[in-house]
């Protein structure tokens, strides 16, 4: 169904959002999407080095217990 929506589609569909909305509607509802976007990759950077810092923890461990056997 949606395999046939072309270029003019598309700009109908923009038209009537925008009408419908107004500018300010949907400049701050792209505001919105960009802050949390912004969110998700920070959230995923703390994620990956609270991994890394874990990761780093439990070789430290581990090579203490051998240096201790």
């Amino acid at each position: 169904m949606l395999n046939n929506i072309g270029l003019p589609g598309l700009l109908l569909i923009a038209v009537v959002v925008l009408v419908l909305f107004g500018r300010g509607k949907i400049s701050s509802l792209m505001g919105e999407v960009g802050k949390g976007i912004t969110s998700f990759k920070k959230g995923i950077n703390e994620g990956e080095k609270e991994l890394a810092d874990q990761s780093e923890t439990t070789e430290e461990e581990t090579a203490s217990e051998k240096d201790k056997v």
